[in-house]
């Protein structure tokens, strides 16, 4: 593997794959520039846009980066994609076609179950999940191991595609849909950013590759700074009131101006309650309403990192110091320099009890 902060030559190469292998087969000369885009929020994971100067039809297409550093030369999958949409234009002297493509889950997409479809209860979770998408899809599918089953039948809705029910399946066992490079489905346990152990360390030092431009933003709107708790059951009825008013909390009364309350009615207790008891209850809910989720947008040159996982960021020149966070949006531009514009997200708790 290259030195990623070093200089190197870089170029791309793009193949048509074969579905029944999956294997790189005919190579593609005509692509004038392409960009991939992966969205952990999107249902099928990314899509790419390739401008060509051919038609082609519908087909898998893989891209890889190429670099050569100290006589080194070496390839690196970037993502495969099926052609959808093509589009053409000509400026009067060269035709350029347009095609937007998708990723390998788009055959999930097309097709729902048939109706009244469903999983009995007791079955393997991760084990169904894996039949159904070998069957629906022709890319390579990663089986991942877990005991979790089900505990009631799992029913298809009417509305209903593959990709749909597969991902509300596997969420029961707390996994996602993912993908790698080649296109091969993966199994991704789901992981709280605190948890996950960094893949990479972006700096505006020296030797850094990251860009100048980044952006940050978060969104206050609806965190409460009181929360009130009514309990009223088998003859024992309480009221709990607990308020953020710490002034280094940007959410605190004091800060705000205001109050912006939440009530809770009737929480679940095991056994009957004690007022301290609902005033702890109370506590830890304004802590846990009191989170905010940060998106950072952020630029660097190539560097191999996936959905999901987890980066750390130290951007002092925009106070951005020791910041852990999960990667959940790429898009690479395949020129020179390879740029990346990446979206990653962490939590922070903006209060942290009450301690009188």
């Amino acid at each position: 593997m290259p030195d990623w902060t070093k200089s190197m030559q870089q170029s791309f190469e793009y193949y048509i794959v074969d579905p029944g292998t999956w294997k790189d087969a005919d190579q593609i000369d005509t692509v004038k520039s392409s960009i991939i885009e992966r969205d952990s929020d999107a249902e099928t994971k990314g899509s790419a846009s390739f401008n060509i100067n051919e038609r082609l039809g519908e087909c898998y297409i893989r891209a890889y980066l190429i670099t050569i550093q100290n006589g080194v030369r070496e390839k690196y999958p970037l993502g495969t994609f099926l052609i959808q949409t093509p589009s053409s234009s000509f400026d009067g002297m060269v035709h350029t076609v347009s095609m937007e493509s998708y990723t390998p889950l788009l055959e999930l997409k097309e097709n729902p179950p048939p109706v009244g479809y469903f999983l009995p209860k007791g079955s393997n979770i991760m084990e169904e999940a894996y039949k159904i998408i070998r069957e629906h899809v022709r890319a390579p599918v990663v089986q991942a191991k877990s005991n979790e089953k089900l505990y009631n039948d799992f029913v298809a809705n009417t509305d209903d595609k593959w990709i749909s029910f597969v991902s509300d399946l596997i969420a029961n066992a707390k996994f996602e849909l993912g993908l790698d490079e080649l296109g091969r489905v993966l199994f991704l346990p789901v992981q709280d950013t605190a948890t996950l152990r960094h893949v990479a360390e972006f700096s505006d030092g020296n030797s850094s590759i990251l860009y100048s431009d980044i952006s940050e933003e978060y969104d206050l709107y609806g965190i409460p700074n009181v929360v009130e708790v009514v309990y009223s059951k088998n003859n024992s009825n309480f009221y709990v009131r607990v308020v953020n008013d710490d002034p280094n909390s940007p959410t605190s009364t004091v800060s705000r101006g205001r109050e912006i309350i939440y009530r809770d009615s009737n929480p679940e207790f095991s056994g009957e309650p004690t007022n301290y008891q609902i005033k702890e209850y109370a506590n830890k809910l304004l802590q846990k309403l009191s989170t905010v989720e940060y998106k950072i947008t952020f630029s660097h040159g190539y560097y191999p990192i996936r959905l999901g996982d987890c980066v750390l960021l130290n951007y002092k020149a925009a106070g951005i110091n020791n910041v852990k966070a999960k990667v959940i949006k790429q898009s690479i531009t395949c020129e020179t320099g390879c740029k990346v514009t990446e979206t990653a997200v962490y939590t922070s708790k903006l209060w942290g009890g009450d301690n009188h």
